[in-house]
């Protein structure tokens, strides 16, 4: 048996889809090269170092990965990211490359740690917010490019207050190339992008304009490294510690995210379903072997991926085969692509970061919730003006407080109703006999949680003030309690106890029985007062009501007795 069939029988690589795969392969390739070429320059480690991470990020991480149809490379999130951490340490390659190492290591200790489902529960208006800035940011940063003119520091702000000088000097045979670039990318007609993409179109008639326009070198790529990459080193030093590992772990979660959306979109477009953990350690294997090389970082890329899937891809072949296209042209590109204009460039990025706005959910969001409106604009502002991490960070945050303080309010809107929701018309009937002496408290569904215990513990200590006899306390749709509503528990179950009132369980499971017991909080629980179904409880709170003794019912009697005001 040859390597072949041995790869085939094991079911590792499907060989039942190659022309396809090979066919995807080649067209994400080809869309890939003008995108490699501008994410390498706009990073400013070089248009080659772009390229290699193409190709390193592209094959490994389909090796490894684990979404078929997915194509890797450097994105438009990655490189605003990388673009910062370059900058901030000087373009020392032992430096910079060392963040890209680690950023793929804790990738791949994300996989093994099996965090990939907890990554796709960033919020919706979280991920269209910071998107939307990193698209913002892409622009910016290009603007002055377009007009010729290179901001005088690295960063967003700079790049910003650069934009009126440019635009107010401009140069013009840069200007008319980078405009050319920019109406080719924006209306290159979608029948000739089957067989020319417009990114790439953009690159070789801005160029071959250039040439003819005679644009000075000094706006071109220039001279640019040729052959294989070498292996870069990685160094940390104790100066450089702090900020590399920020940047690494910026870098590691950034790309999880941003393959995992784009696993999203290849699922829904295959019919297949990825493995986000295996994913995670695709993408770290990939952005680990870039940065030994000195190639810049990568993650899931959407539009190559759209590409390959739409040209016949479905496996992990296609995304391999696409980074073999890249090597191809790798070695004999450096030469060529010196003639590059950097404002070409320019105007194929605007396009890239046009396409990464949110603009879908822009037009629709008047449609929509205004707290989810303002979330999203926090969060591209913050993106845009403070730094990815600090915008996610805080959006994630206050997108979980609203959505703890939504499950609050059903929960105290529950606890204020006078009748709770009973759907038995026995139970019903049981409570509506006790003639208001008997309070059923009804959590409602859901956790009971923190968010609703204090005003929960609050308006319940007001009703059992009222001249109910006895208090069911209803967990029938409480999954799961923590330690705040387990004190309000004990609170409005105490308070109960000291006002005189019988106090009854019913419907508490066994994990929320035992937190109550660990906390202590269930002393004012009475052990033969818990029932596992409502009418239970009701039929034993409404013999408390009518004066029953326990002996009395264990006989047989049922003596109607007045009952003592208390």
């Amino acid at each position: 048996m040859n390597i072949l069939e041995a790869v085939t029988k094991s079911g590792y690589f499907d060989f039942g889809n190659l022309r396809g795969d090979i066919m995807g392969g080649l067209t994400a390739g080809v869309v890939a090269l003008p995108l490699a070429l501008a994410f390498g320059e706009a990073s400013g480690a070089g248009p080659i170092a772009g390229l290699w991470g193409a190709i390193f990020v592209g094959f490994f991480a389909a090796l490894f990965g684990g979404t078929g149809s997915q194509v890797s490379g450097p994105t438009g999130p990655m490189i605003v990211v990388f673009a910062g951490v370059y900058a901030s340490l000087s373009g020392n390659p032992a430096l910079v490359f060392a963040a890209v190492v680690l950023a793929g290591l804790l990738q791949i200790l994300m996989g093994v740690l099996r965090l990939g489902q907890y990554i796709k529960l960033v919020p919706y208006p979280v991920v269209s917010g910071f998107m939307s800035g990193i698209g913002v940011i892409i622009i910016a940063l290009q603007v002055s490019r377009l007009f010729g003119h290179e901001p005088s520091e690295p960063g967003t702000i700079p790049a910003l207050a650069a934009i009126p000088g440019a635009v107010a000097t401009p140069v013009w045979p840069a200007l008319a190339v980078g405009l050319l670039s920019l109406g080719t990318v924006f209306l290159w007609p979608k029948s000739l992008g089957k067989y020319l993409p417009g990114a790439l179109a953009a690159l070789l008639i801005g160029t071959v304009t250039s040439l003819f326009i005679g644009l000075p070198k000094e706006l071109t790529l220039g001279d640019i490294p040729t052959g294989l990459p070498s292996f870069a080193l990685p160094n940390i030093t104790a100066d450089t510690a702090g900020i590399i590992f920020e940047a690494a772990i910026i870098l590691a979660i950034l790309g999880a995210i941003d393959s995992l959306l784009t696993s999203l979109v290849a699922d829904s477009m295959t019919g297949t379903r990825h493995r986000s953990n295996r994913e995670l350690i695709g993408q770290g294997v990939g952005n680990t072997v870039a940065g030994l090389f000195g190639a810049i970082p990568g993650a899931g890329a959407t539009m190559r991926t759209v590409v390959n899937i739409r040209s016949g891809g479905e496996t992990r072949i296609s995304g391999m085969a696409h980074s073999l296209v890249l090597i191809a042209a790798a070695l004999p590109l450096a030469g060529l692509a010196a003639n590059i204009p950097h404002a070409v460039l320019a105007g194929i990025l605007v396009k890239v970061g046009y396409d990464i706005v949110d603009w879908s959910y822009i037009r629709r969001a008047h449609r929509g919730t205004r707290w989810d409106l303002a979330l999203m604009a926090l969060v591209l502002g913050l993106t845009v003006f403070v730094d990815l991490i600090t915008a996610v960070g805080i959006g994630v945050v206050l997108a979980a407080l609203a959505y703890v303080k939504q499950i609050a309010d059903i929960q105290i809107n529950a606890a204020k109703e006078d009748v709770p929701r009973i759907d038995d018309p026995e139970d019903r009937k049981l409570l509506d006999s006790a003639d208001g002496k008997i309070m059923l408290f009804d959590f409602a569904g859901g956790p009971l949680s923190f968010g609703a215990a204090a005003d929960l513990g609050h308006h319940m200590r007001e009703r059992v003030k009222s001249g109910a006899q006895a208090v069911i306390l209803d967990f029938t749709y409480v999954p799961t309690i923590d330690l705040s509503a387990a004190r309000a528990v004990e609170t409005i179950a105490c308070d109960a106890r000291m006002a005189g009132k019988a106090v009854f369980v019913t419907g508490m499971n066994a994990g929320i029985s035992r937190v109550l017991a660990g906390l202590n909080a269930d002393h004012c629980l009475p052990a033969d007062a818990r029932y596992a179904e409502r009418r239970e409880a009701l039929r034993a709170a409404l013999d408390v009501v009518n004066g029953v003794s326990r002996e009395e019912k264990d006989v047989g009697f049922s003596v109607m007795q007045p009952t003592s005001s208390e």
